[in-house]
C-alpha cells in the first residue's frame, strides 16, 4: 500500500525552499506527484547567508528565534504549495520531511548541526505530522551527520550501479554505488557556492546563468593550484563541510593576489576548482565507475558540466533526468523518503557514509 509524503529542502545555496509531493510504495519513491518552489524574501535570505558564512558572528536569541519562525513559514508555504499543486488534502499526507535551513554544521569540534525552521509551526500550518532535525542523531552516534542523501541515492539509483551520483548544490557531494546494495559517499567541497558568491560580489546576480560568465574567462593556474592545495580535498572520508569553510574569505586566504585578476578569469577558475576537486576525489576513491549521474542546481551550469566531462574522460556524465528523476527535486524527494522511514521506525543513515557507529532513526516527529 502506498503512502504520500512531502519533502522540504533548502540547501547551502539558500536560494529557495523546494517541496516534492512523493508517493512511497514498497519502500521506494515510485512517483513524484507534484512540486513547488517557494522563494525566500530577499532580506531573510541575506541574513541566513550571513549566518552561514560567519558562524562566529554574535546573534541575539530574539533574532535567532525570529529567523526560526520565518524559515518555518517559508517551509510551510512550500509544503502547502505542493499539496495544492497535487490536489491533496492534509488528511491524505502521511508526513512531511523538513530538512530545515542549515546555519551551522560542525560535527567534529562541537558535535552539532543546527537547522532553522520550527517543525511544530510547519505541522500546525499544514495539518500534517512533520519529521525534522535529521542530522543530530547520526552525530550523537559518532557520525558526520552528512551527507544523508546517499541512502536515498542507493534506494533510487542503485539499480544503475556501478555509477556515482553527484549532487551539485552550494556544496558538492558524491555517492559511490560500486555494485547493487553498496554505497559510500562524502562532501567533496565547493559546488556552486563559490561561483554564486563571486558573481554576486561583482554583478549582484544570484548565480551564473548557464555558466556564461565563467565561459568568458580563462583559467588562472596559480589560483587553481592554490585552491586545490587545501588539505580538505586530500582528507579521506567520512567528511562533510559547508560554506562556512569554502567562501570568499577562504579564497582570499588561499590566494591573496586574487583581487588583481580579471573577475571573469576568477569565475572560470572557481568553476575549475569545483570540477577538479570532484574529479580527483572520484579518481582516488572509485576510479573505475563508468557513469556519473548529476543532480542539483549545478546541472544547469553548462560550463561546469562541460568541465566535468573534460576532467573525467571515459566516464559518462549526465543529468539524473536520464533515469527519470528531475535533478532539481532529488534532495527534496530524499527528505520525503527519509521522513517515511522515520515514521516506519526504519534507520535513515548509512554508517559507511557518515562514519556513525550504527544505523539509527533520524529526526523527531512533530504532530499537528
Amino acid at each position: 500500500m502506498h503512502e504520500l509524503c512531502i519533502g522540504l529542502m533548502s540547501g547551502t545555496s539558500i536560494d529557495a525552499v523546494d517541496a516534492a509531493l512523493c508517493r512511497v510504495d514498497d519502500g521506494r519513491i515510485d512517483r513524484i506527484e507534484a512540486t513547488h518552489r517557494a522563494e525566500y524574501p530577499l532580506a531573510l535570505r541575506q541574513r541566513l547567508v550571513d549566518l552561514q558564512l560567519s558562524p562566529d558572528t554574535p546573534i541575539s536569541l530574539r533574532e535567532f528565534a525570529g529567523l526560526d519562525h520565518a524559515v518555518a513559514k517559508a517551509f510551510a508555504d512550500a509544503a502547502l504549495g505542493a499539496m495544492h499543486a497535487g490536489g491533496r488534502r492534509a488528511a491524505e499526507i502521511a508526513c512531511i520531511g523538513s530538512h530545515g535551513q542549515t546555519v551551522f554544521h560542525d560535527p567534529v569540534r562541537t558535535s552539532n548541526s543546527i537547522q532553522l525552521g520550527d517543525p511544530s509551526l510547519i505541522a500546525a500550518r499544514t495539518g500534517v505530522a512533520v519529521v525534522a532535525d535529521f542530522r543530530r542523531a547520526d552525530i550523537a552516534h559518532g557520525g558526520q551527520g552528512a551527507p544523508l542523501v546517499p541512502a536515498f541515492h542507493l534506494a533510487s539509483f542503485g539499480a544503475h550501479a556501478p555509477c556515482a551520483v553527484l549532487n551539485l548544490g552550494g556544496i558538492a557531494n558524491l555517492t559511490l554505488l560500486p555494485e547493487p546494495g553498496i554505497a559510500y559517499g562524502f562532501d567533496t567541497g565547493p559546488g556552486n557556492g563559490l561561483l554564486d558568491a563571486w558573481i554576486a560580489h561583482h554583478q549582484g546576480a544570484r548565480y551564473d546563468r548557464d555558466g556564461q560568465w565563467a565561459a568568458s574567462g580563462m583559467i588562472d593556474q596559480s589560483l587553481l593550484d592554490a585552491c586545490l592545495d587545501d588539505p580538505y580535498f586530500a582528507q579521506p572520508p567520512p567528511k562533510s563541510t559547508g560554506r562556512d569553510r569554502f567562501n570568499l574569505e577562504w579564497l582570499r586566504l588561499r590566494f591573496p593576489q586574487w583581487a588583481s585578476l580579471p573577475p571573469a578569469d576568477v569565475q572560470r577558475t572557481l568553476c575549475e576548482v569545483t570540477t577538479q576537486s570532484i574529479a580527483m576525489q572520484l579518481r582516488r576513491t572509485a576510479p573505475t565507475l563508468p557513469r556519473v549521474l548529476v543532480c542539483g542546481g549545478g546541472v544547469h551550469n553548462q560550463r561546469l558540466m562541460a568541465s566535468l566531462r573534460e576532467a573525467l574522460p571515459g566516464t559518462h556524465v549526465e543529468s539524473t533526468v536520464a533515469t527519470g528523476i528531475d535533478p532539481d527535486i532529488v534532495e527534496a524527494a530524499a527528505f520525503a523518503w527519509l521522513a517515511w522511514r522515520r515514521i516506519r521506525k526504519l534507520p535513515g543513515n548509512l554508517p559507511s557514509v557518515t562514519g556513525a557507529s550504527a544505523p539509527v532513526l533520524l529526526g523527531g516527529i512533530y504532530e499537528p
